[in-house]
């Protein structure tokens, strides 16, 4: 709940936040591949039951890092976004990725993503994050980009190692 911490420890107060395993998977579907709505959420791999999701979303908004709104293009449906609180988070998921990679037994087309966001570094987190700005909170583009954002690369080299692993 809002203003109730079991201290004021910098990394209790986070993980009282995204220290569920659902959460973090929320916003890592929201960041990574632009799930938006309930239902896009649903989907997530690793299989979040419908309750769970609403009492996630519940949580992640009362705590500031994500926004619902009704959705312009239908009037049944909410869409999410990210708050530059959750957007400020990128750098970590890079480098929980890059640990996953190193140490624990990831998938290539999985892992893939992980990979290219520890080899871009520092530069390409503020590119994405500028992107996600744009998309999540309608910033104006930070630059203009040559190519394909970080996104359809990050996406891009995902389809490209699912192709490789479904050709073996």
């Amino acid at each position: 709940m809002p203003g109730e911490h079991r201290s004021g420890c910098p990394i209790n107060l986070t993980l009282e936040i995204i220290g569920d395993r659902w959460s973090l998977l929320i916003l890592r579907d929201m960041m990574f591949g632009n799930r938006r709505h309930f239902r896009e959420m649903l989907r997530s791999q690793e299989g979040i039951s419908s309750n769970i999701l609403a009492d996630r979303l519940k949580m992640l908004q009362d705590e500031g890092m994500i926004t619902k709104a009704d959705d312009p293009s239908h009037k049944q449906k909410a869409i999410y976004s990210l708050t530059e609180k959750a957007i400020e988070l990128l750098p970590v998921f890079a480098q929980i990725g890059a640990w996953g990679v190193r140490h624990l037994p990831v998938t290539p087309e999985l892992s893939i993503r992980a990979e290219l966001l520890a080899q871009g570094g520092p530069a390409l987190w503020q590119d994405f994050m500028a992107e996600l700005r744009e998309t999540h909170l309608g910033s104006a583009p930070a630059r203009k980009l040559r190519g394909p954002g970080v996104r359809e690369r990050l996406q891009a080299a995902y389809e490209e190692v699912c192709a490789e692993q479904a050709e073996r």
